[in-house]
C-alpha cells in the first residue's frame, strides 16, 4: 500500500496512557515516519519509523511519479509541502490537523502532491505560550537541518540539469516544487530555520529553496521584511531570499495574536493580525491577504479557523474563492481558507501581487 502520510519530528519518543507509544512534549532526536491511507493518524503504532535515508528515498520516489511537465508548463507542477504547526498543539492535535490538510488538499485527482508534517514539541497547553516560544527557537535548528539537506539535494539536481550530457534526460529533472505552510508560532520556527540555512549556505542568491511559503496567522513581527531588497542582517532575509513567493494570511479579528503582541515585543504588531508593515520597502516576492471578510460572522476562534471545513459555510467558501479571482470557477460546498494555497500554487502567482 502506498504511503499517504509523511512526518518529521524532533519530539521525544515516549509512552502515554496504557503504555502506548507517542511523541511527547520534550525535544528529542530528529525522527522520520510514514503511514498508509488506513492509519489511525494520532496513534503512533500506525506509523513506521524510517531512517533518514529510507525516508528521503521514498519521498523522491513518490515525487518521481508526479506528471512530467515541460519548462513552459512548470506552474502546473505538483508540490512537496512541509506543514509546520503552531503553539498549543500536542502531537495528536498536530497529527489530526495535518490529516485534514492532506485529505482536503493532497488527495484525489486535484491533489497538490505530497504533504509532510513537521511536528515540534509545543507544550499543548494554553498557559505554556512562553515555553512554546523557547521550544520553537530550539526546534528551528532541527528544521534547518532538514532544509539544509533539501537545499543540497536541490543544488545537486540543478547542477545535473546543467550538465550537457543530461540535456535530453527527463529523468534527471525534478518533477516537484517544494513549498512550506506554517501556522501561528510555526512561522517563527520557519523564520529562524530559514535564517540559519541562509547563513549556513553563505547567503546564496541563485537557488530558490522554497517555491511557495504560506504564512497562516503568523506569530512573528509584522516588520519582518523591513530590509526590503537590501542584504544585511534582517530577520526575514532568509525567507525572502530562499523563497520564490511569500504569502501572509492575516485578520484583525485574531485575538490570540492580540495577546501575543502584549506578551513580547511591546508595541510591535503580529504579522498574522495586522498584515505587513507597509512603511518599509518590501521585497517584491512578499505580499499579504486580509482574510477578515471571509470568516463566518459568528467565528470565535479566528486563529485556528483558517483550517476549518464546514458544509454550512458555503457563503464563506464562495467569498474565499472569489478572493483569488478568475483563476478558480465553481466554489466547493465545503472548504477552508487554506484553499487559497491550492489556488496560489496550482494556478500560480508569477507576476501578480
Amino acid at each position: 500500500m502506498p504511503v499517504k502520510y509523511w512526518m518529521i519530528s524532533n519530539r521525544e519518543q515516549t509512552t502515554g496512557a496504557r503504555g502506548r507509544p507517542m511523541l511527547g512534549k520534550q525535544r528529542g532526536e530528529l525522527s522520520f515516519w510514514t503511514a498508509n491511507d488506513d492509519a489511525q493518524i494520532d496513534d503512533l503504532n500506525s506509523w513506521s519509523n524510517q531512517s533518514v535515508e529510507k525516508f528521503q528515498t521514498g519521498l523522491v520516489a513518490a515525487a518521481n511519479k508526479f506528471p512530467d511537465f515541460s519548462l513552459s508548463e512548470n506552474e502546473a507542477q505538483k508540490h512537496v509541502t512541509i506543514f509546520v504547526h503552531g503553539y498549543n498543539n500536542d502531537w495528536a492535535d498536530a497529527a489530526r490537523r495535518y490529516q485534514t490538510i492532506v485529505n482536503t488538499m493532497f488527495s484525489g485527482d486535484d491533489s497538490l502532491g505530497v504533504c509532510i508534517l513537521f511536528t515540534w514539541p509545543s507544550d499543548g497547553d494554553t498557559y505554556a505560550y512562553l515555553p512554546d516560544r523557547q521550544d520553537a527557537r530550539a526546534s528551528a535548528d532541527d528544521l534547518a537541518s532538514v532544509l539544509s539537506r533539501l537545499y543540497d539535494w536541490l543544488l545537486a539536481k540543478q547542477v545535473a540539469c546543467l550538465d550537457p550530457a543530461n540535456r535530453n534526460r527527463r529523468d534527471v529533472t525534478c518533477r516537484a516544487k517544494t513549498s512550506v505552510m506554517a501556522h501561528s508560532m510555526g512561522n517563527y520556527v520557519v523564520q529562524c530555520a530559514m535564517q540559519t540555512v541562509w547563513t549556513r549556505k553563505n547567503q546564496p542568491l541563485l537557488v530558490s529553496l522554497i517555491n511557495q511559503l504560506l504564512m497562516v496567522a503568523a506569530d512573528v513581527d509584522n516588520d519582518l521584511f523591513r530590509d526590503g531588497e537590501d542584504i544585511g542582517h534582517g530577520d526575514g532575509e532568509g525567507i525572502a531570499n530562499l523563497t520564490y513567493r511569500v504569502t501572509a494570511l492575516y485578520s484583525g479579528l485574531d485575538s490570540v495574536l492580540g495577546m501575543s503582541a502584549g506578551m513580547k515585543h511591546f508595541g510591535k504588531r503580529r504579522l498574522g493580525r495586522s498584515g505587513l508593515e507597509k512603511k518599509y520597502p518590501l521585497p517584491d516576492n512578499v505580499w499579504d491577504v486580509d482574510c477578515t471578510p471571509y470568516f463566518k460572522p459568528d467565528e470565535r476562534n479566528v486563529h485556528s479557523a483558517y483550517f476549518d471545513c464546514s458544509p454550512s459555510s458555503s457563503t464563506y467558501s464562495s467569498g474565499m474563492i472569489a478572493l483569488v479571482g478568475p483563476r478558480t470557477t465553481e466554489p466547493a460546498s465545503s472548504t477552508s481558507i487554506v484553499v487559497l494555497l491550492l489556488s496560489l500554487t496550482r494556478k500560480g502567482l508569477n507576476g501578480s501581487s
